[in-house]
C-alpha cells in the first residue's frame, strides 16, 4: 500500500528506502496509536539531506500488528499521516509509504515468506516501477537484517543502523557486505559520501 508521491518522476532517479520504527522512528514495540509515535533525533534534518542531494524518500515497513488484527489499516494510515505531519513541520516529506501486513509464521528473518514481507524485496520493487527508481544507485536503510536483505534483493545496497533493534545473539553472516552505522545520520553521512566519490569518479572518465 502507499501514500502518495511529493514528487514529480519523469526521469528515473535513486532513491533512499527507509524502514520506520528504530530506524526513522522510536522503536517501542507494537505501534497502533498516533500518539504513540515519536521520531528519532536527527531523523528529519537526514531526510532533508538525501532530498536535496536528489533521492527520494520512500518509507517501506512491515505492519503485522495489521494482520494480527491489533489495529486496522485506516489506524496505520493515521499514524503515517501523522508521521508525515511531524516531518513536514520539520520542512521535509516521505515521497512514498509501502505498508506490507503479513503474519510471519518463523522466526527466520533472513527466509522470504511473502514478496512483500521484508526480506522479500516487494515493497522496494513496486516502488521502482511505479515511481521510476533507480535502483542500481538506491539504497536501503533499517534496523533488522530483514531490512538489509530486502535491499539487497531488490538490488540495493543496505546499511543497517544501531538505533532500533537489538540482537541478543551474534549476528549471522548474510554471505553478502553490508555497511553498519549507529544512526539514520551516520547512514546518510555514508551514502553521501559515496555519491560524492561516485560523481569525482564519472568526471574524471569524462
Amino acid at each position: 500500500m502507499t501514500s502518495g508521491s511529493t514528487e514529480s518522476l519523469a526521469a528515473s532517479r535513486p532513491a533512499v528506502f527507509l524502514d520506520r520504527d528504530g530506524t526513522v522512528t522510536q522503536l517501542d514495540g507494537y505501534l497502533t496509536s498516533p500518539s504513540q509515535l515519536q521520531l528519532l533525533p536527527g531523523a528529519s534534518a537526514s531526510l532533508m539531506r538525501l532530498k536535496k542531494a536528489g533521492f527520494l524518500c520512500i518509507l517501506v515497513t512491515n505492519q503485522s500488528a495489521v494482520g494480527r488484527g491489533m489495529m486496522t489499516a485506516e489506524t496505520l494510515n493515521t499514524i503515517h499521516a501523522e508521521l508525515q505531519r511531524q516531518l513536514s513541520a520539520d520542512g521535509v516529506l516521505l515521497d512514498a509509504i509501502y505498508s506490507c501486513y503479513e503474519c510471519p509464521s518463523i522466526e527466520d528473518e533472513t527466509i522470504i515468506e511473502h514478496p512483500d514481507r521484508k526480506p522479500g524485496p516487494g515493497m522496494l520493487l513496486r516502488a521502482a516501477a511505479e515511481l521510476n527508481v533507480e535502483l542500481s544507485g538506491s539504497w536501503m536503510i533499517g534496523d533488522r537484517l530483514s531490512d538489509v536483505l530486502a535491499g539487497m534483493n531488490a538490488g540495493c545496497r543496505s546499511i543497517r543502523v544501531r538505533t532500533g533493534y537489538r540482537y541478543s545473539c551474534p549476528i549471522q553472516s548474510l554471505g553478502r557486505p553490508y555497511e553498519c552505522r549507529y544512526s539514520i545520520k551516520e547512514a546518510v553521512d555514508h551514502i553521501l559520501s559515496e555519491q560524492i566519490a561516485h560523481n569525482r569518479e564519472l568526471q574524471k572518465r569524462a
